[in-house]
């Protein structure tokens, strides 16, 4: 018997089934240090992220990038089962389980190999378990492994379902606020129908900001899928959300305040918790994004569908105000998931994809 193998495997088990507890069930966001998982993505995603950022700006970066959140997963769910069957096996050769195979061998190896059967409940039944304790933890592993693949198979297709219900608004952001997202057409498109238009549109961005904030904080994982299309990412529509709930609040006259403070809250308190999460400082912005020449030619561009601004120095400062207690933050996630800000304005030129897609 080797005790220290048998102590090292019984941790090892615990802390990957703790861990993919934690990762799978558990909703609430675990605020200790270390965590497995936590570390696996940082590990994995530093070097990732500075290989893609070696191809230019478009499709190439963006199809490196794409493959990272499928690939981790899978990668995560095999670094688990094969941490089971390893941790498993260094128990049964801790213990001298005195397994053996058909041709009377034993050793480590054949532990590993009986690890593996077991796990995934082949039930080869080439290698024997001769003691009563090799035979107890064969069937708690047995039923270990079982359990285990059950949750990975519905694991899976609850990071699909909510990805899918991401990315429906997302999309339907082409057409009401360009590709990429902006403020200024976002709000062009939909002053013209009337306050109540805007009004609905600013409720159905809360109720998916506080659903963002619950799916992407139960499983972070969902931060790294990206949008199907290059020039959208659900950061740039959270700021392009945040930048019109601060317009309508802080300069312009005649809109719903109510209702753009609301979603305003919700929206900023997603971006604030998501960078807690990856444990990002707020990042000052490198280029204002809306300096004062681009907010006239923001006001001019709105003028064409007769919103009205405040011009007292009181609003601007808002504004101002408004903008500084979520761009930091947007601006971290934006670095750290190579998601780029929108602007404010469109530029020139530019079609939305449903304009242009063949």
């Amino acid at each position: 018997m080797h005790p220290w193998a048998a102590a090292v495997a019984a941790l090892l088990i615990f802390v990957i089934l703790w861990d993919a507890f934690q990762t799978i069930i558990l909703s609430r966001r675990v605020s200790r240090r270390f965590r497995p998982t936590r570390a696996f993505y940082r590990f994995l995603w530093t070097p990732w992220r500075a290989a893609a950022k070696r191809f230019p700006q478009g499709n190439r970066r963006e199809n490196v990038l794409t493959v990272f959140g499928p690939l981790s997963l899978i990668l995560l769910i095999a670094l688990w089962a094969l941490g089971l069957i390893v941790s498993f096996a260094l128990l049964h050769w801790g213990v001298g389980s005195q397994v053996t195979g058909p041709d009377g061998r034993s050793g480590f190896g054949v532990d590993l190999y009986m690890s593996g059967t077991t796990f995934f409940t082949l039930g080869l039944g080439d290698v024997t378990p001769r003691t009563t304790l090799a035979r107890g933890l064969t069937i708690l592993e047995s039923g270990m492994g079982f359990g285990f693949l059950a949750l990975v198979i519905g694991y899976v297709p609850l990071i699909a379902q909510a990805f899918s219900r991401r990315e429906v608004s997302i999309s339907m952001l082409d057409a009401r606020a360009g590709s990429p997202p902006t403020a200024a057409r976002l709000l062009r498109r939909h002053v013209r129908d009337g306050d109540e238009d805007l009004r609905e549109l600013l409720r159905d961005w809360e109720r998916w900001s506080a659903e963002l904030l619950e799916s992407h904080v139960s499983f972070p994982v969902l931060s790294y899928f990206r949008s199907q299309h290059d020039n959208q990412s659900w950061v740039a529509a959270l700021t392009t959300i945040l930048d019109v709930c601060s317009l309508v609040v802080a300069r312009i006259e005649d809109k719903p305040v109510p209702t753009a403070r609301l979603t305003f809250a919700m929206a900023r308190h997603a971006v604030v918790d998501l960078c807690a999460v990856f444990r990002l400082k707020p990042t000052p912005l490198v280029v204002d994004r809306l300096p004062p020449s681009e907010e006239k030619r923001l006001e001019t561009f709105l003028a064409a569908a007769e919103v009205r601004f405040r011009a007292d120095e009181a609003s601007v400062a808002k504004l101002r105000a408004l903008r500084a207690t979520y761009e930091p933050y947007v601006q971290a996630l934006s670095s750290f998931l190579i998601m780029p800000l929108p602007d404010w304005l469109p530029p020139e030129g530019v079609s939305d994809s449903w304009h242009t897609i063949a």
